[in-house]
């Protein structure tokens, strides 16, 4: 086995929006407050890595379909690109989706979905470890999709004969109903103390009228 290296490289991976779907069923958060260059820095200072590269992936509205959170979005993306972040987003595509109600009745309605952002997502980690650009790959992500990846890290560590960790973080707590990272991969559960400690001091949201 390829003995560790002393000094490990992350490159944190960022899913947004699966970062704050968990931050808000774990913490109530109401909207996307975390600031991932400062949550990627903390859960690598945890774990004794050295964070090289933090990297953004999102989709967002359109704002014919929702001028709220494309405003939003479109102002904490510049931010994060000011601030070295390599930022990666989508428009979101909306199809009509039925459900079927308890008492036997559908609804419908248009739900907006990601496209390729995950697919992009999971380029970049597999793209990144050929390039030996990290030894650890940090996913904030849940996704079990990903966990192709992880089996494509372990090839990858095993053609090149080095050390490479793939590992899944993302927040958690007693409420929290999904309590697994991506399979094949270190799981590190973010607890609300660590999360608040990287809050956005910005808040992005347009102010409304009174």
């Amino acid at each position: 086995m390829p003995a560790e290296p002393p000094i490990k490289r992350a490159v944190a991976f960022i899913d947004g929006q699966n970062l704050f779907y968990a931050a808000k069923t774990a913490f109530g958060y109401k909207y996307p407050n975390y600031d991932p260059k400062a949550l990627a820095a903390r859960v690598c200072q945890s774990r004794g890595w050295q964070l090289d590269q933090t990297r953004f992936y999102t989709g967002f509205p359109s704002a014919d379909d929702n001028p709220f959170w494309n405003h939003f979005w479109q102002a904490k993306l510049l931010q994060l690109t000011r601030e070295g972040v390599h930022a990666f987003s989508r428009l979101l595509r909306y199809r009509l989706q039925t459900v079927r109600l308890p008492d036997g009745t559908t609804h419908s309605a248009l739900v907006g979905q990601e496209k390729g952002v995950d697919v992009r997502l999971a380029i970049d980690v597999i793209s990144l470890a050929h390039q030996q650009a990290c030894d650890a790959a940090l996913v904030f992500s849940q996704d079990q999709d990903l966990s192709e990846v992880a089996d494509e890290i372990r090839k990858i560590a095993a053609l090149q004969g080095r050390w490479i960790k793939m590992a899944s973080a993302f927040p958690f707590s007693p409420a929290s109903p999904n309590r697994r990272g991506i399979n094949g991969t270190d799981w590190i559960r973010i607890d609300r103390a660590t999360y608040d400690a990287c809050l956005d001091s910005r808040d992005y949201r347009p102010k409304t009228k009174t």
